[in-house]
């Protein structure tokens, strides 16, 4: 083949042929983008998801009418006194004078309002040991965390004073601060460590400090343009905190992945004894094509979330589906500008041991490949048999799986004082720290039959089982509302609270609250948002599902014009999916190694985890099966067998797969070792996926399953063959003469 007269044709190659003519021009439009992105988006300033569109049911109409009617609900925070060794009770004289010690405390602070004495309120637990003294903060919900510090060293002076009693606070603001000083860090270290293990490791895959920083480069640059993006996105579409995070992790894992697939074609060309730009030119219709494929499919999976209506998860999959869409536009465009720019250059920094390392782990991973793929291919059905065995039964545990949104304890198990506070104030007051919230809205909320409804309703929660009360009620006369508070039998025992929840809701309500005219009554409440959340994610399930898989299974027919490997891809990733499901259920819902990752089981994993997974699974493993078939699909039009195709394709991908899995394990593992155990799951669940795709699935079941189905694996039927025909940016003309058979024919795939 010729150094100088190599013709590319697709989207891909003259994308990256432009770039590498135009190189500075290239360079300055990216940089431009990225700086117009980033200050267009602080200029007009981010919008996040509001708390009334958070949930949906009658967690999304509660919010609305509290939000519509102007009502700011203060943070409340409680004061727990309780005797240590259980004889002392709340008639005794050393007990009350703790609690007139603590009530003369907070309102000496002057941030809180509202003090109750539980004589007065009735906090008093029915065993007379513990009482709460409760009150509100002042000022904005939001921001009491950082205003309840004097509160809380009020609290503490009055407990070194009264060594025979427990004196707890508890509330919104004392555990907003608690986890902002235990955990605020927590995202940042992870988010600003992620950076430096990704530069680490290409570092070890290049030898090379400036082939290493050029990926990470662009994957920051993408990020930071995307940040700016999802600020004017956002007046359309709020965002969050935890999209934001979403993105970063997500844009770090692609952007870096889709430069070290370009990159190492490259260099791979390069060391074949192509020239510069040659090799550019083959990079660009071949990694430059699987980049594009790709990047489309994980857009598309990312869509998915968008059928949710959840407003976060909504937030989620746009903020992720821009980031690889710029991520994949960088791949494509800027990085053959600077690899053009760069020439030899990009070898500059090199590390001896790192070079001599790389170079002999390339050769050792490559005789590693070769001699696995000997034995698979010398018995495909055993391979295939063994790998699908194995992967069933690492799934089978999924099949168990519970949901839930994990409880404080669960979350932070006893790891912090308060979740302590937490147990402790449960067990006293079941469901007193967490109550379902009623709120009432009516024409006139002091017309007789309202008032007695309520009255009704406070006697029946309590009637009925689904409280042991007491049953408050809070009057807004102005905005025609009532909010009634009632703390659900069961306390943190989720499946016992939900059941009073039902109750409330099924039964107490429709007969009293119900049988006035013009009153609505939604139930909202942390019990009651677990419960609303639940239920619109998993009648979210069969959209996002089928959305992602169609689409999905339409791209790759397209882009391979093969229903063979449509199919297969759709397949294998389910079953990299059902893996990592079932690595979830055993190790958090059962505890099953749990303490080898440092987590715990903690009987459930979290609601919105199973389908963020999928979504973004379905999408990643896209990454490496369109490489590793791009490359395969790319030695068959060579003119090599499919068996040779396969070897080859698996063998030569296996050195920039295995780093790039590698990279993606680092990032979601990091995750892992956050405090939170939602977390934890999100970061274990990520890693193990991406390693059984890199290895049991892409090494091993795939070439098995391709070498059963022989030429079948290009099989397209004809009524399929009006299609739009999107392989040509493969453009096996750009890479060597047409493949031919023993005849003479030119080779169909």
């Amino acid at each position: 083949m010729g150094n100088g007269d190599t013709r590319v044709r697709g989207i891909a190659a003259r994308a990256g042929g432009w770039s590498a003519r135009h190189r500075w021009a290239a360079v300055g439009i990216w940089v431009l983008f990225v700086v117009l992105a980033m200050g267009l988006g602080s200029a007009a300033g981010r919008v996040d998801v509001k708390d009334s569109d958070q949930m949906g049911g009658e967690t999304h109409t509660a919010a609305r009418i509290v939000e519509d009617a102007g009502i700011d609900e203060p943070a409340s925070e409680s004061v727990l006194i309780q005797a240590k060794d259980g004889k002392l009770t709340a008639t005794d004289a050393e007990f009350r004078a703790a609690v007139t010690a603590v009530v003369e405390a907070v309102e000496g602070t002057g941030e809180v309002t509202g003090v109750t004495s539980p004589y007065e309120a009735k906090t008093i637990s029915k065993d007379g040991r513990s009482a709460l003294v409760q009150f509100d903060m002042r000022g904005e919900a939001d921001t009491a965390g950082e205003r309840v510090e004097p509160v809380l060293k009020a609290v503490e002076g009055v407990q070194k004073d009264h060594g025979s009693l427990r004196i707890e606070e508890i509330g919104g603001a004392s555990m907003m601060k608690t986890f902002d000083d235990a955990f605020g860090d927590d995202f940042q270290k992870a988010e600003y460590s992620a950076v430096p293990v990704a530069l680490g490791i290409l570092l070890v895959a290049f030898g090379a400090l400036v082939a290493a920083l050029v990926p990470v480069a662009l994957a920051i640059t993408a990020i930071v343009a995307t940040m700016g993006l999802m600020g004017l996105v956002s007046h359309f579409q709020p965002m969050s905190d935890t999209a934001n995070s979403v993105m970063l992790l997500v844009g770090l894992a692609v952007g870096v992945d889709y430069c070290l697939f370009y990159l190492r074609r490259e260099r791979e060309e390069r060391a074949a004894g192509r020239d510069a730009q040659t090799a550019l030119r083959i990079a660009a219709a071949t990694s430059g094509r699987a980049i594009v494929v790709s990047g489309v499919t994980v857009c598309v999976a990312m869509a998915g979330m968008l059928f949710t209506g959840i407003a976060e998860f909504e937030a989620m999959g746009l903020a992720s589906l821009m980031v690889v869409a710029v991520a994949m536009v960088g791949s494509v465009t800027v990085l053959p500008a600077l690899l053009s720019l760069l020439g030899e250059r990009v070898e500059k920094g090199r590390v001896p041991f790192l070079r001599r390392r790389q170079r002999r782990g390339t050769e050792e991973g490559s005789r590693f490949w070769t001699a696995v793929l000997r034995r698979v291919l010398a018995k495909p059905v055993l391979a295939a048999a063994v790998a699908v065995g194995a992967l069933l039964a690492v799934a089978a545990p999924a099949v168990g799986m519970k949901t839930q949104n994990l409880t404080l304890d669960q979350e932070f198990g006893d790891s912090l004082p308060i979740v302590q506070t937490y147990n402790r104030v449960n067990d006293a007051f079941p469901g007193g720290s967490d109550p379902a919230e009623v709120v009432v809205k009516a024409d006139d909320i002091n017309a007789p039959e309202v008032r007695a409804a309520l009255a009704d309703f406070r006697e029946r929660a309590v009637s009925s089982g689904a409280s042991r009360g007491p049953v408050d009620i809070t009057m807004h006369d102005e905005q025609n509302v009532a909010l009634v508070y009632v703390p659900l039998v069961g306390g943190s025992d989720q499946d016992k609270a939900g059941e009073s929840l039902d109750k409330l809701r099924d039964d107490v309500r429709p007969a009293t609250l119900g049988t006035v005219d013009g009153v609505e009554a939604p139930i909202t409440g942390q019990v009651a948002g677990n419960k609303d959340f639940n239920d619109q994610l998993v009648g979210s399930v069969v959209p996002v599902f089928v959305f992602v898989v169609v689409f999905a299974f339409l791209l790759m027919l397209l882009s391979f014009r093969s229903l063979t490997v449509a199919i297969t891809s759709i397949v294998l990733n389910l079953l990299s999916v059902g893996a990592a499901y079932g690595i979830l259920v055993a190790v958090f819902q059962h505890g099953w190694g749990a303490s080898l990752v440092g987590a715990e089981g903690v009987g459930a994993i979290v609601t919105w985890l199973p389908l963020f997974l999928f979504v973004i699974l379905f999408g990643l493993s896209m990454d490496y099966h369109v490489f590793v078939v791009s490359r395969i699909r790319e030695a068959r039009l060579r003119g090599r067998t499919t068996r040779d195709a396969i070897q080859h394709g698996v063998v030569t991908t296996a050195g920039v797969v295995t780093s790039a899995a590698v990279i993606m394990v680092a990032v979601f593992a990091i995750f892992g070792t956050l405090s939170m155990q939602s977390m934890k799951q999100m970061g274990v669940g990520l890693a193990a996926a991406v390693l059984i795709d890199a290895t049991v699935i892409r090494g091993v079941l795939l070439p098995a399953v391709m070498s059963l189905l022989g030429e079948r694996n290009w099989y397209l039927p004809k009524w399929l063959h009006r299609l739009p025909d999107l392989t040509h940016d493969e453009a096996p003309e750009a890479v060597a003469p047409p493949a031919r058979d023993d005849e003479g024919e030119r080779v169909g795939v």
